[in-house]
């Protein structure tokens, strides 16, 4: 069993918790999420993975033993979470965390819906 990208989305969306995270910037997998005014509710998550890599000007910002420790677990407000799940619809979604914050009055990162993915038996 593959699976493989449908279809590129890109698009913000609102989260769900039934509990809210003990860490703002390393949430875990949401319970639902709403996009386009539908609310799709997670009924698995099938992958987790995070990638901490600093781009452009803040790659240039850091000592490289500081950079590499960074790389593996996060810096403040740098990096995505990124999570695959099944909804109750049946579709799989891959959506991300993005921990950057939006301004220096909104420090919370932002939920992207990133991709619809699908099954191949190949």
């Amino acid at each position: 069993m593959e699976i493989k990208p449908v279809r590129f989305i890109g698009e913000p969306i609102l989260v769900q918790f039934d509990q809210p995270p003990v860490f703002e910037k390393k949430p875990g997998s949401p319970n639902r999420f709403v996009w386009h005014g539908e609310t799709y509710r997670i009924i698995e998550t099938l992958n987790e993975w995070h990638d901490y890599g600093r781009r452009g000007r803040m790659a240039r910002n850091m000592s490289p033993e500081h950079a590499a420790v960074a790389s593996r677990r996060g810096s403040w407000g740098v990096g995505r979470c990124y999570y695959r799940v099944r909804v109750d619809t049946g579709q799989i979604f891959d959506l991300y965390y993005d921990r950057a914050p939006k301004n220096a009055d909104d420090r919370k990162g932002a939920w992207f819906l990133y991709r619809e993915m699908s099954v191949s038996e190949e």
